[in-house]
């Protein structure tokens, strides 16, 4: 399977199966583990920044896309992530 990469477009499902495609709008690697940062792509279209709601998923030994499990890992993912928006925002 070919690694994820920031601006991709994919499909995913949310717990009622209703399926919405997501971009890819970051990516970083934690502790060994990649982590990717997905929005709409309706939303990303409307380039509203504050209206887009951006969901962290991590990419298991397999490349499948995962949920993040844990509050802690959760927090740890959010604070990279914001670093690298804040260091492309300069």
């Amino acid at each position: 399977m070919d690694p994820i990469e920031v601006g991709e477009v994919f499909t995913i499902s949310d717990e009622n199966n209703e399926d919405s495609l997501v971009e890819v709008i970051a990516k970083v690697t934690l502790q060994g583990t990649d982590y990717v940062a997905v929005g709409f792509v309706e939303e990303l279209q409307e380039e509203t920044e504050e209206d887009i709601d951006i969901f962290f998923l991590k990419i298991d030994e397999d490349g499948e896309l995962s949920a993040i499990e844990t509050d802690e890992e959760f927090d740890k993912v959010s604070e990279a992530f914001e670093a690298i928006m804040e260091d492309d925002e300069e």
